[in-house]
């Protein structure tokens, strides 16, 4: 609706994941950088965590992106998965036949492919998106397919991307085994002061804008109190503030255009940023 009135060639807010938008700051581009380096350097079973709307996905989607054509990828973007369903899912994105039978046979003729492929100097990862909400049996299985190796090298390299939820379930005695052997484990924090204003202005230049910075100080300040430094709020707020400028005729984002969209949202910040989240709009009252 606004994209002509801003000189845009398309939506600079959409929350669905596209490698043109990622933004490399907040420690983005050096987390992708370390992920793919641990991945194709065979550390077994990795996990990342973030809140809601931190942007996992899309670091998900670049991580697979990066890893293409130096790998052989299983992609597994909803995880509500028994453990033959696993199995098979991880199995079938392979293109590997997988008999029926009992569960210790098909891992053992899953292990003999996966050699196979080994020995053709190709690796397989398999990349878990919201982990946090396997089932319990689900999990089981990703420890078990960790364990396959060949010699000194894993046969699977496996990445977990969850919510907060997945650490206090690893924290559990029936996963306490899954949890010792996660070689490596990363967080996605919320963005700071002057990452978020990076992170519109970036997304904006991603669109096509090529004008001054839109949005002023009050309305930055504005949309960082109700994000709490989370992609998505920010994508959502800046968004409506766009759209209330456009309504208003003007081409500045102001304070009230994103009062207005704060108001529109009505966000609570999440329990686990609370604190980080209380110093983040802390440090805008005062800039």
């Amino acid at each position: 609706m606004y994209l002509q009135h801003f000189g845009l060639d398309a939506p600079p807010f959409r929350i669905t994941p596209h490698p043109a938008f990622f933004f490399a700051g907040g420690r983005r581009g050096e987390m992708l950088a370390a992920l793919r380096y641990a991945v194709l350097n065979g550390e077994g079973l990795i996990k990342v965590v973030g809140e809601v709307g931190s942007g996992k996905t899309m670091l998900c989607r670049m991580l697979l992106e990066r890893l293409a054509g130096d790998a052989d990828l299983v992609f597994i973007p909803h995880p509500q998965l028994d453990r033959d369903e696993l199995l098979e899912a991880i199995a079938g994105e392979l293109g590997l036949p997988l008999e029926p039978g009992r569960t210790g046979l098909r891992v053992q003729a899953l292990q003999l492919a996966l050699i196979e492929r080994f020995a053709r100097g190709r690796r397989v990862v398999v990349v878990v998106d919201e982990a946090h909400a396997m089932p319990v049996q689900g999990l089981e299985t990703i420890r078990l397919l960790s364990n396959l190796d060949h010699g000194h090298d894993k046969l699977l390299q496996i990445v977990l991307f969850g919510q907060p939820e997945l650490d206090s379930r690893l924290q559990g005695y029936e996963l306490r085994q899954l949890s010792e052997r996660i070689t490596h484990a990363f967080a996605l924090g919320p963005f700071g002061r002057d990452e978020l204003s990076a992170y519109l202005e970036f997304r904006l230049r991603a669109a096509g804008y090529r004008g001054p910075q839109p949005f002023s100080p009050a309305a930055l300040r504005r949309i960082a109190g109700a994000a709490g430094g989370l992609a998505r709020r920010a994508n959502i707020l800046a968004d409506k503030a766009l759209l209330a400028a456009f309504a208003d005729g003007e081409h500045a984002v102001r304070g009230r255009h994103a009062r207005a969209a704060v108001a529109d949202c009505a966000y609570r910040r999440p329990r686990y940023w609370q604190r980080l989240g209380a110093l983040f709009a802390g440090r805008w009252s005062r800039a």
